[in-house]
């Protein structure tokens, strides 16, 4: 198969790239390279030779339209993005131009070179809006009322994909992704706390939380969402669905720095400084993980008893790595699920003609639970060049795609009815 990753030299992007190179496809990658580095592809272009191109472009430009058609890629998978909450609030211009116009013309380019799937990198943390707290997990039933710039484009985005699909048949399925952490993240990111936390942990140095350190997120390892993302680009898998990829728990700030604190070996408590609310920014509690397709007990990830037992065991494990005896982490378990589709009201009031259904688990497969199985070794290598106080924004996605303790996998989905 013949892949195009845009946003593909960024922090999920890149990893994508390389899941799709260990399959055994061609990748074309279209970056302009302002967030993303070089860098992050240099192993896959050694490895892979001329099964990868890098396109130096920006997806404003009116030129990846053909440069997406002479590629001729089967599945265009979409995550190059304007992702900072806060940038859209003071420029919406600038997010609409980005993450509306951008994503237009990738989507004409890969109808006009007759691709056949879009697999696009929603929010799962935006196109909510602020949910009410009893209504969390917020799962796909769930109305689609983003309160920022930002969120209403992947909203958009989303429609706009329904209507392609109906206009010229392109396939799409649309992730709509929580916290995403792991290696290659960018700390000054929107969601880099996890790689300020470790990369400070691992220092030595004080860690600052802003704020009480309760608001709550839904934090997802890369190679999980990586996963969906390959999975998603599969023929009939998905095909339609918008599905949430999160873990479905909340784990809050102060939640988060005690599970690496321990995990690092750090006794010391976290510094708390003051927080003020900005516009799109500092939403109490966010949790995007969805509901639908929950593995039942006997499915949970092996991690031994107690919340906080893998990331001890991931601890160690770190310094296995950094003497040369480790190995790297294995890919998430998945398990059969049967897809049974039921009718939501409020999701036929919001979006018509729409039904939510249970994807089948071994499809999209499920996200790892942070505490659980934190993959501290990995976020060694996620803490280059890091520094600051760590502060969590918004809800949003880390890099181009962007707190909880998720104890048994998720992925859920909502899909589109035939028309009547």
């Amino acid at each position: 198969m013949r892949a195009l990753v845009t946003g593909g030299a960024g922090f999920i992007g890149s990893t994508l790239v390389d899941r799709l190179l260990a399959d055994g496809h061609e990748v074309v990658v279209v970056d302009d390279l302002s967030s993303g580095s070089e860098a992050n592809l240099a192993a896959a272009r050694a490895a892979a030779g001329d099964r990868l191109r890098l396109e130096v472009l920006d997806i404003r430009d009116p030129a990846v339209t053909a440069c997406v058609a002479d590629a001729r890629p089967e599945v265009v998978f979409h995550l190059a993005a304007q992702a900072d909450v806060r940038v859209s609030v003071a420029d919406p211009v600038l997010d609409a131009e980005i993450n509306v116009i951008g994503l237009l013309r990738v989507c004409v380019g890969a109808v006009e070179g007759g691709a056949r799937k879009m697999v696009f990198a929603s929010s799962g943390g935006t196109i909510y809006g602020e949910p009410a707290p009893e209504a969390l997990p917020v799962d796909e039933h769930h109305p689609q009322r983003p309160v920022s710039p930002y969120g209403v484009a992947k909203k958009v985005g989303n429609d706009y994909l329904f209507a392609l699909n109906e206009l010229h048949g392109l396939s799409f399925t649309s992730l709509a992704l929580a916290n995403v952490y792991g290696p290659r993240q960018d700390p000054h990111g929107e969601a880099g706390v996890v790689a300020i936390f470790a990369g400070r942990l691992l220092s030595g140095e004080p860690c600052t939380i802003f704020g009480d350190g309760t608001q709550t997120r839904d934090f997802v390892y890369v190679g999980d969402v990586v996963d969906a993302f390959a999975r998603a680009g599969a023929p009939g898998v998905g095909d339609g669905f918008v599905c949430n990829i999160g873990t479905g728990l909340e784990t809050s700030v102060n939640e988060l720095y005690a599970a690496m604190a321990m995990a690092a070996g750090v006794s010391a408590d976290a510094v708390h400084a003051r927080s003020g609310r900005r516009a799109g920014a500092q939403l109490p509690r966010s949790d995007a993980g969805g509901q639908g397709a929950r593995l039942d007990a006997r499915d949970r990830p092996r991690h031994g008893r107690g919340r906080h037992a893998g990331v001890v065991r991931r601890a160690r494990r770190l310094e296995r790595r950094a003497s040369g005896t480790g190995r790297p982490p294995g890919r998430a378990r998945s398990r059969r699920r049967r897809c049974r589709g039921a009718t939501s009201p409020d999701r036929r009031r919001h979006h018509g003609d729409r039904h939510t259904g249970r994807l089948a688990h071994d499809e999209l497969g499920g996200a790892r639970q942070l505490v659980g199985d934190a993959h501290l070794g990995d976020l060694q290598l996620a803490a280059v060049g890091v520094g600051g106080a760590a502060q969590i924004d918004h809800p949003g996605d880390a890099g181009d795609a962007d707190g909880h303790v998720g104890d048994r996998p998720v992925a859920t989905c909502a899909r589109r009815c035939p028309r009547r």
